[in-house]
């Protein structure tokens, strides 16, 4: 409805029309001349804001105030919407514990705000000749680090660079996870 142009007083095709009044109150149904002379009366427009229905909704409404108040709604859906990305975090064979823990924690924190993310365990020279079980556990030991629950989205296989694996957070784990942390935090 964001783009779609509504039309008003002459421009409406449909002979009869389920009419809104000024008010709110439901007129029922009327013809095109009645409902045109009926905004006229109230001194605004006729606008047709369900042409698909049957028979189409038309409304008794002042046109600027309408418009308004419609891009006020679509301003704010528009600012609910969260847009979810792929954030990416890449460790190497030879990244020490603190360098991933720290990389671990910054995949927790794209998790927790809903992005996916991608760990990647990044070969070069001779690291892409060796055995494919050790390379695989040592990413899927990274993602074990990871102080947040997730589900796997992509499991872990070759890509172009080495090794790849997508997860995306699992609230409901989380939740869970909290849950027995405060729990165990009572208890002590």
């Amino acid at each position: 409805m964001a783009n779609e142009r509504l039309r008003i007083n002459n421009e409406i095709r449909a002979v009869e029309l389920r009419v809104i009044g000024f008010e709110g109150e439901n007129l029922g149904v009327l013809s095109l001349d009645e409902a045109l002379a009926a905004a006229k009366r109230a001194g605004v427009d006729l606008i047709e804001i369900s042409p698909s229905a049957n028979p189409p909704v038309a409304k008794i409404v002042d046109y600027g105030k309408f418009e308004y108040e419609r891009s006020k709604k679509e301003k704010v859906a528009k600012a609910k919407v969260k847009v979810s990305e792929t954030k990416e975090v890449q460790i190497k064979v030879g990244t020490g514990d603190n360098d991933m823990a720290l990389k671990a924690k910054k995949a927790a924190e794209w998790l927790a705000e809903g992005h996916r993310v991608r760990a990647e365990l990044f070969l070069k020279g001779r690291y892409k000749g060796m055995d494919e079980a050790f390379l695989k556990t040592r990413l899927e030991k990274f993602l074990t680090r990871i102080p947040y629950a997730y589900k796997v989205a992509e499991p872990v296989t070759r890509s172009p660079k080495g090794f790849a694996g997508v997860i995306e957070r699992d609230l409901a784990a989380q939740a869970k996870r909290e849950k027995e942390a405060q729990t165990k935090h009572e208890n002590q």
